[in-house]
């Protein structure tokens, strides 16, 4: 047993060397470039050697045949491929993802992983853009290489703001969020502010990682990356329908969903639970 346990954490040990000491945005920004080369020849061989060290099902996508590693990244699915729950009382999953740390907001602090807090001031930008969720709900999605990598809105709302935050790619996987610490807060990451018909305020937090060339969001015509200089604070008016696509990611990464006080977890939003897009996720009270 003592032999498995010292095995497992070389592999944890090795996996956090090989993705968070290398030369991240390089790398990062390399793979950007190469996603983007119109090539079947060159997507079919990418695409090989991705299903090599991920369980990639492309079986769900509206294409069948890609141009490139970043039309495969951003495949859109078959429709129907993710019905919407259509419970009005709840909000639903914005993306596929593996559910991580979730629960009620202390205050203004939640938690990457077991004992490593982040102040939301910190991962918003401002303490004000942080107070609606003082003592509220939250539930952090990571989305996995393999899966499919656009969000949605978890609810009917107005997009009113987004701020783009700039910053480094670090691995958001669990190895890394036991490691280093406020990750969220570190990296490249795009703050959506939304508000329900009721009045009440939710955040999309969408978080880069190592090897995620840009944030797609389509209420905006720019492409959000590590190049990009700005307005950071960008208003918006742009009315969404629940399960309406928002964007995208070019790779997995992480989507954190904030609500106010006295919304809670749905039955099945707990760690390690795999949830699909459009799955019940919250409960919302009544106003």
């Amino acid at each position: 047993m003592q032999q498995v346990r010292d095995s497992l954490l070389l592999q944890e040990d090795l996996n956090f060397l090989l993705t968070n000491r290398l030369p991240r945005v390089w790398l990062t920004r390399m793979m950007g470039r190469f996603s983007q080369i119109q090539n079947r020849h060159v997507a079919r061989a990418s695409i090989a050697v991705w299903r090599l060290f991920t369980d990639l099902d492309l079986s769900e996508a509206r294409q069948r045949e890609f141009g490139s590693l970043h039309a495969c990244f951003t495949r859109e699915l078959r429709l129907g491929a993710r019905p919407v729950d259509p419970g009005s009382d709840v909000m639903v999953s914005p993306c596929d993802g593996i559910v991580g740390a979730c629960g009620h907001v202390e205050g203004t602090r939640v938690f990457q992983a077991k004992a490593f807090p982040y102040g939301l001031a910190d991962l918003f930008g401002t303490e004000a853009a942080a107070e609606p969720f003082r003592d509220g709900c939250y539930v952090t999605l990571r989305l996995t290489s393999a899966m499919y990598h656009r969000f949605h809105s978890p609810a009917e709302a107005c997009v009113e703001h987004v701020t783009y935050i700039s910053g480094d790619t670090w691995n958001v996987n669990p190895i890394a969020l036991q490691r280093v610490e406020r990750l969220f807060c570190r990296n490249e990451r795009a703050v959506v502010r939304l508000r329900l018909p009721d009045g009440r305020q939710v955040a999309l937090v969408a978080v880069a990682a190592i090897l995620v060339a840009s944030i797609r969001l389509h209420f905006l015509n720019v492409l959000l990356h590590l190049r990009w200089n700005g307005p950071n604070e960008i208003p918006c008016d742009a009315r969404v329908g629940r399960g309406e696509e928002l964007g995208w990611f070019e790779h997995g990464s992480t989507i954190i969903l904030f609500a106010p006080k006295g919304f809670t977890l749905c039955e099945g939003t707990v760690p390690g639970a795999r949830i699909r897009m459009g799955q019940r996720l919250l409960h919302i009270p009544s106003p």
